[in-house]
């Protein structure tokens, strides 16, 4: 729930300061990706912190090494973050990040379905997990510039 709260609070953020006359984030595209990129960061700090066992936890049995995923994938979202921002970039990026949101959605079936926690806290039950998984995904996809609206 906090990457979303993070998705939402730095794409009014980065809206305002494009209302208030900085030029980049003039464009809600521009404040989109931005906004991608401080959800996709925050997220990534999980891998490494002290909600990484929580996330090793979270990978499906049926994959090795669910340690090394959980820092591949960490790796991925910063990648996918500082690619969103780079204008030649951001089209592979927004793609490669909507299909590593698919692949990383079995992780989140688990912890839904086996009441699992993360930080001590015990994470959204499955439908809103979907629903909030669709936002990031949905706003991946608008993100890029291969998207022009």
């Amino acid at each position: 729930m906090v990457p979303f709260i993070a998705l939402i609070v730095s794409f009014l953020l980065f809206r305002g300061l494009g209302f208030a006359g900085w030029g980049y984030f003039d464009h809600w595209q521009t404040s989109q990706q931005a906004a991608c990129a401080a959800m996709l960061l925050f997220a990534a700090s999980a891998h490494w912190g002290k909600r990484r066992p929580d996330l090793i936890r979270m990978v499906p049995p049926a994959f090795p090494r669910p340690d090394r995923i959980v820092t591949l994938t960490g790796y991925l979202e910063i990648a996918g973050a500082i690619g969103l921002q780079i204008p030649f970039l951001a089209p592979t990026a927004s793609i490669c990040l909507s299909l590593l949101l698919i692949a990383m959605f079995p992780a989140n079936v688990r912890a839904a379905r086996e009441r699992l926690t993360i930080g001590g806290r015990p994470v959204p039950p499955l439908a809103v997990r979907t629903l909030l998984q669709l936002v990031f995904l949905a706003a991946i996809v608008f993100a890029s510039p291969l998207i022009p609206l």
